[in-house]
Formats: C-alpha cells, structure tokens, sequence
C-alpha cells in the first residue's frame, strides 16, 4: 500500500503534470516573482539586441526607403515644426514623403524619441537634410528607442497581466508563469517586426496587455484608460468613409473618432465586455456613463492641439485613414488577398463598394463575439472575444497587410497557458505569413534561430496544460501542419517560380495560412460560446442561493 501511494504520488506530479516540482519553469518560479521575471526579460532583451544588428525595412533603398525611415522622418517632422503643422501638407511637410498618418499619441511618442536622436546625434533629424539618413549612430539610437520602448511599457505590462492572471490560481498553475512569461515576451512574430523590420508594436501592444490586466482585475476605469492611449497610438482600422454620407462636416469628424475607438481591432470585444459587465451591477447607467467620460476625457486630452477648430480635426482625421492605400497590401493571408486569385475585387468592384463589403464582413464576423460577451462577460470569455474580434478584422477588414496578425496573436499569447496548442498553432503560421516580408528584408538567419528557439521554450517541460496531447489525434494533426510550414519554407527558398506567375509561391503560403487562420477563428469562437454554459450553470446556482 506504501509503495502504490507513492507511485501515484509520483505518477500526480510527473513531467506531465504542470505540479512538478523538479523543472526548468518551476525552478524559477521557486524564487520571487522579481527573479524570475528578471531572468526572462534579461534573456528577451538579449536576443531582441541580436535581431537589431540585422537589416531593416528599406535599408539602402532610396528614395523612399521603408518603415524605419517613416519613423525617422516623423521623428524630423515632430522635432522642427510646431505641433499644428505635424499632419498638415506645407512646404516644410510634404505629405507624399511619410507623412505622419499615426494619431496623435504615436506622434508624441516621435517628438520624445526625437529629441533624443537630436541631443546626440542632430543630423539624423535634421530638417530636409536627414532624408535617408543612415549613419551607425544614428541607427543605433533608433534602435535603441524601440528597445526602451519595450522595456518601459511592453514588459512591465507582462509582469501587470500575468500578476493579476494567476492570482488566486493554486500552485500548481502558478509554476507555468515562467513558462507563460517566456511565450508573451519571446513572441518570436513581435521580435522580428520590431526589432528587425523596425516599428513601435510594443508601445500600443503593451498598452492594450496593461489595459486588459486592469479590466481582469476589475479596475475598469484604468483599463478604459489605458485602451483610449493604445487607440491613440496607433489605429488599426478606421470606418471614416463608411459614414461620409451621413451629414455635415462636423458631424462627420465626430462619427469618426467614435468609429476610431469602436472599430479597432479590440475594440468591440473591450465594448461587449464592459457593457455586459455594467448591466449586471446595480447601477448599470451611471458605470456606462463613468467608462464614456473616461474614454471622452482621454482622446480630448490627446486631441487637445487640433481641437480649435473642425478644419484642424478634419485635417488630422482625413491622414488616419488608409483607404487609398488599397483592399491590402502585398500578400496578406486574409479572405480579400486569398480570394482576389479567383474573384478580382478591386477590378470588380470599387472602391467605395469594398469598403461596404468589408465593413459587411467585419461587423458579422465579430458580432457573435461580442453578443457573447455582452450576455455573459467572463475574465475568460473577455479574451477569447480579444482574440476572435481582432481576427475578424484581420481577415475581413479593409486595408491590411502582413504585420497585422501581431494583434491576433496578443490575446492568443495571453491564452497560452489555457490554450497552448491554439498558440502554438497561430505562432508559427503567423511566422510563415510574415516569411516573404522577411525574407525581402533579409532576415531569414534571426527569423530562423526565433523560430527553433520558440519551438524549445515551448516544448520546454512542465510549462504546458497539453503536455499529454502528444498521444492526441492533435498531435498527428500538428506534424501535419509543421511538415507542409517547412515545405513551403524550403519552396520558396531554392526554387524560382515560373516566369508567368512570379508571386505563385507567396499566394500558396497566403492560401496555406488563410486556411489555419480561419480553423483558429472557428475554433476560438466556439471556445467562446461554450463558456456561456458555465454562465448560465453559475447564474443558476446563484439564484437557488
């Protein structure tokens, strides 16, 4: 009897139980949470040093270079002009070189890095005479900016939301939150954009992460706060035109800054769960009420220098959206860019039309998610309904290009612990979509050592709820998947496409993608719905009480 006790003992707490002791992950979580978080974020900071040392979007490709020179140049504008000439076309500031079309936040945030360029290194943002600039200091600071950038806002907003996420939980959950710290952090998609195509992700993603930390733990007052700063960093989808129609100038400027917070990519879901909320509580009307004013009260601040005059707002409004842009931008793995192989919208439709039928699509496609989360808000279904809202955008939303799954896979990264084969499903499609990008761009070598890195941390001992998948049908599933990823990588690698189909290999990995993209949407909504279960057994038990 002794000895069959502690086999099940050992059985309990073997390497396939996430209550082990004796493991890499809860080694560290053994220590405080400082130390381990240290350690992680010291070993993230590290390999995103070593991604920076590699090419950037535009490097040495006048004359418009790419985005690390929009950033640069933003940070020229911002530093030399007065604020109300930042969005306005003037012989200072032509609008066809990179002009800023970011909100307002974005455009603070390069007025800050600008001074900083300009203390040590005042050439590179120089008026007129820094197009193009590219000296080793000079790309050093900016560099050197995203990385701060990181470590200020992205990181600490980690360290919020896994904090709030698994307290309360036994044990046992808490020694994945190394684990989970390490997935969030060392997002292998997020690492290479920023830190190697060259953008601020972690600025408006870090915001969105603090603000979901503070709605789970139910400070939704800050988390509201801290959603409007992340709307005004940076704007992921606009319905501007969609409401041109429907009255007078002013009144259009108005629809479109509602629009700017209620159509970005997480948005609905941050509306559905809070309004589902306030109609539980005793006072629903003055909660509603209190979160509106919070909203108002932030994007006023922020909007503060345009709001003298409706000419002013308009001037900005009519920069932030991207509709001239195009249906997409290069390959995309979305229904629009995979579908146009067979169905040619922007030949057979216009413009105007598209934006009718992706707002058609988009609004459909979220709805149920937000209904969801409306009727039966839960700290669990908030982010699905993150996750499902934003992939709604992704794949059926105007104007959206590659680096756009970075918004699905935050709430799916804040998922990992509770779904780890969803994210390491989306994780290493969403590498493969980006894979031409980066490939353009030359950096193939850090996309590929992110890659098997995040493979290790993943399949690292003790830090997953699925560890006993591997004897799943999932499991047969994912080799399947993994082999045709490395397939088309090794494609699209040696072999030259025909010369009447030169994107012939980049449709195939959007098509590819496209198809894992919508299994993952289909399945995270049905996640979704089927908390709404657990809901409506908890409501029945309340009322029996």
């Amino acid at each position: 009897m002794e000895i069959d006790k502690r086999n099940r003992k050992k059985m309990e707490t073997g390497p396939n139980n996430p209550t082990e002791d004796a493991t890499t992950w809860s080694f560290l979580t053994s220590t405080s949470t400082k130390s381990w978080f240290l350690c992680i974020s010291l070993f993230a900071v590290l390999i995103r040093l070593a991604v920076a040392i590699h090419p950037y979007s535009g490097a040495a490709t006048p004359p418009m270079f790419g985005d690390y020179e929009a950033q640069r140049h933003w940070m020229e504008i911002t530093v030399n002009l007065p604020v109300k000439e930042w969005y306005r076309n003037t012989t200072a500031n032509d609008l066809r070189y990179w002009g800023l079309d970011y909100p307002p936040l974005t455009a603070y945030q390069s007025y800050f890095h600008g001074i900083l360029l300009k203390l040590f290194d005042p050439a590179s943002v120089s008026l007129f005479t820094s197009r193009g600039y590219e000296s080793y200091l000079g790309k050093l600071l900016m560099r050197w900016t995203v990385l701060m950038s990181d470590l200020m806002i992205f990181f600490p907003a980690v360290l919020y939301f896994l904090t709030v996420h698994y307290s309360g939980k036994p044990n046992g959950e808490k020694n994945s939150m190394a684990w989970h710290s390490a997935m969030i952090l060392l997002n292998p998609c997020l690492i290479l954009i920023d830190h190697g195509h060259f953008q601020y992700n972690c600025i408006s993603l870090g915001l969105t992460t603090a603000a979901v930390a503070a709605i789970l733990s139910d400070r939704d007052i800050g988390g509201s706060l801290l959603f409007s700063l992340a709307l005004n960093h940076k704007q992921t989808c606009t319905l501007y035109d969609y409401y041109a129609a429907m009255g007078g100038r002013f009144f259009n400027a108005l629809l479109f800054r509602v629009a700017t917070v209620m159509s970005a990519y997480y948005a609905p879901a941050f509306f559905g769960y809070l309004l589902g909320k306030c109609l539980k509580l005793q006072n629903p009307i003055l909660e509603i009420l209190k979160l509106g004013l919070t909203v108002l009260g932030t994007f006023a601040v922020l909007w503060w220098p345009y709001l003298y005059s409706v000419d002013a707002s308009l001037e900005v409004l009519s920069r932030l959206a991207p509709f001239e842009r195009g249906l997409y931008e290069d390959y995309v793995a979305n229904f629009w860019c995979t579908t146009s192989v067979v169905l040619k919208w922007k030949r057979l439709f216009t413009t105007q039309s598209l934006k009718l039928l992706c707002l058609a699509a988009t609004i459909s496609t979220c709805l149920p998610s937000m209904i969801q989360l409306v009727r039966f808000p839960s700290k669990r279904g908030f982010l699905h309904g993150l996750l499902n809202c934003s992939f709604s955008f992704y794949l059926f939303s105007f104007q959206v290009h590659e680096k756009s799954i970075l918004l699905p896979l935050l709430p799916a990264s804040l998922l990992a612990f509770e779904e780890p084969f969803m994210f390491w499903w989306l994780i290493y499609h969403a590498l493969l979509s980006m894979f031409p990008l980066l490939r353009r761009e030359k950096l193939v070598l850090p996309y590929a050592v992110l890659y098997g890195l995040f493979g290790l941390l993943y399949y690292t001992t003790s830090g997953r709820k699925d560890t006993t998948e591997i004897y799943s049908f999932y499991s047969t599933l994912k080799s399947f998947a993994f082999a045709c990823s490395i397939f088309l990588h090794m494609i699209y690698m040696t072999i030259a496409p025909p010369e009447k189909y030169p994107f012939l290999f980049e449709a195939v990995i959007m098509l590819f993608c496209f198809s894992q993209f919508l299994l993952v949407f289909i399945y995270s909504n049905t996640k979704q719905w089927a908390l709404s279960k657990t809901s409506i057994q908890e409501d029945a038990e309340k009322k029996r009480l």
